[in-house]
């Protein structure tokens, strides 16, 4: 298992998604204070994610913020917390907090239903840097 990860938030996500991991490589670019760390939710760990919480372990069309032994968030709050801890600019985005959850989380669900077709399938290489922030076990 991957190390150096409990202290940090995990972003769960659709590996096999052109959109998901578009979000993927724009978090890694803005992480400055380096807090974030990533595991698709097909892999082995992501898996354990889900089993263990009871989710369903074959519908990979939401993404997950977990902070270990603390709490996790899914859909557009697990988005609009992470924008929260980049910080900078992309903490405006609190403001999104005032719309209930039923109803950002329905924006989601569309953009989530339509991503293959929003996908652009290029394929992303991670730095080495940035490789080390993927759990893959």
């Amino acid at each position: 298992m991957q190390e150096g990860f409990t202290n940090k938030y995990i972003v769960f996500f659709d590996g096999d998604c052109g959109v998901c991991n578009f979000w993927v490589q724009w978090i890694l670019e803005r992480d400055t204070k380096d807090q974030f760390m990533f595991a698709s939710l097909q892999s082995e760990f992501g898996q354990k994610f889900l089993s263990d919480r009871g989710l369903d372990t074959k519908v990979f069309n939401t993404m997950y913020l977990w902070k270990p032994n603390s709490y996790y968030l899914i859909k557009s709050r697990a988005v609009l917390e992470i924008a929260r801890l980049l910080g900078g600019i992309y903490q405006l985005s609190v403001v999104g907090k005032i719309i209930p959850s039923f109803l950002s989380d329905k924006l989601y669900d569309v953009v989530s239903k339509n991503r293959m077709k929003l996908a652009n399938q290029k394929c992303y290489l991670p730095t080495p840097h940035q490789r080390k922030k993927f759990i893959e076990v």
